[in-house]
């Protein structure tokens, strides 16, 4: 399975701890950025990782910002990007097994670092369980639809 990552500067340090954890959970991951900490704009990011998970160069893809919320809206721009901000295990599961998400968003500034690996590893344990769920990402695409 292929990982699409990016950060901006605030997420730049725990965006390069989740790709060794990653990398421990032997998933293939590509970085899209950003490399440093220099001040980047989070917009670019989560539309790269949108863009590349969209595509289907990934299967899924992370984002990282300070507090994860700009990155999952600018991802959530891309069609067929499902991003969805996690604050703990359980809202990770959730995305996952309700909502299909296929971009899991990560605040750096406002969740423990001793969460995140826990956030990252319950994302990638929980499946989606389709059922009476499916109907409802079915009406997700639809809007998606009625946009383009």
């Amino acid at each position: 399975m292929k990982i699409a990552i990016g950060a901006d500067h605030a997420g730049f340090e725990v965006k390069e701890k989740i790709k060794r954890q990653l990398a421990e959970m032997n998933l293939e991951v590509e970085d899209l950025g950003t490399n440093s900490f220099d001040s980047v704009d989070y917009p670019d990011f989560g539309a790269k990782v949108g863009r590349f998970v969209a595509s289907g160069k990934a299967d899924e893809g992370i984002v990282v910002c300070g507090s994860g919320i700009g990155i999952a809206i600018a991802a959530n721009k891309i069609h067929g990007i499902r991003a969805a901000q996690a604050w703990n295990e359980e809202t990770a599961r959730l995305a996952r097994q309700h909502n299909d998400a296929n971009v899991l968003s990560i605040g750096a500034r406002v969740l423990p670092a001793e969460e995140i690996p826990k956030i990252v590893k319950a994302w990638f344990d929980a499946k989606f369980e389709g059922g009476r769920h499916a109907g409802r990402i079915g009406k997700i695409s639809d809007l998606e639809r009625e946009n383009d």
